[in-house]
């Protein structure tokens, strides 16, 4: 196995007198087993309380795999599949997806404000035509959250690349998002989508474009 694919690593905080500890404890051990896991750490919080303290874990069972961070009681089925989604776009894009349905919009803020490139994988959600209305609901947020920073100015290219989507609500959503980046170069693509051929589109590009013009001149 080379290390582009290398199985994740797991870190689990677990509790003596917690219920579900030995089931998540179980099934990562399994995991191990198989090489879906490559390394597992399991910290008792009673004997090593400063290790929650430090990752602001207050109830267990806590698990890390690879980048996702998880809480609660999860089967076996469902942390294999977590374990295989480590390490890929479209796996961190499921992880944020599930974020935001849980209402921890905080929580991919403070990724993105770590990461900013993440803010593409949260683009990927957008283009996805099944996704869930309050995943498309979140990821707004978060970009309302960036708006006029650096950080989401970056990217710029997928944002006007979105603006070309063949699902008018991608577009739609491209407008609001390009209007944010409060840059110049967002103009021209904005422009364009005035004239698109839904007319829905249209009105929240004219609207994007007229907010993104008095932005300018601040």
């Amino acid at each position: 196995m080379t290390a582009s694919n290398a199985p994740p690593d797991a870190l689990l905080l677990l509790a003596s007198q917690c219920p579900h500890c030995p089931t998540v404890l179980a099934g990562l051990c399994e995991l191990v087993k198989q090489g879906i896991i490559g390394r597992l750490e399991a910290v008792n919080i009673e004997a090593l309380p400063d290790v929650a303290r430090e990752r602001g874990v207050r109830s267990v069972p806590w698990l890390k795999i690879g980048e996702f961070e998880l809480q609660g009681l999860y089967s076996l089925a469902e942390l294999r599949q977590w374990a295989q989604r480590a390490g890929s776009q479209a796996g961190m894009a499921e992880y944020y997806a599930d974020l935001l349905k849980q209402g921890q919009l905080s929580s991919v803020i403070s990724a993105v404000a770590q990461q900013p490139a993440r803010l593409t994988t949260l683009l990927l959600l957008v283009r996805d035509p099944d996704v869930d209305l309050t995943v498309r609901v979140g990821v707004s947020a978060v970009m309302e959250e960036f708006a006029g920073t650096q950080t989401l100015q970056s990217v710029l290219p997928e944002l006007i690349d979105q603006a070309a989507d063949e699902d008018p609500r991608v577009r739609a959503d491209a407008c609001h998002f390009l209007a944010l980046t409060r840059s110049g170069e967002a103009v021209a693509a904005l422009q364009a989508l005035t004239r698109d051929p839904e007319r829905a589109v249209q009105h929240v590009a004219s609207d994007s474009l007229e907010e993104l013009r008095a932005a300018l001149q601040e």
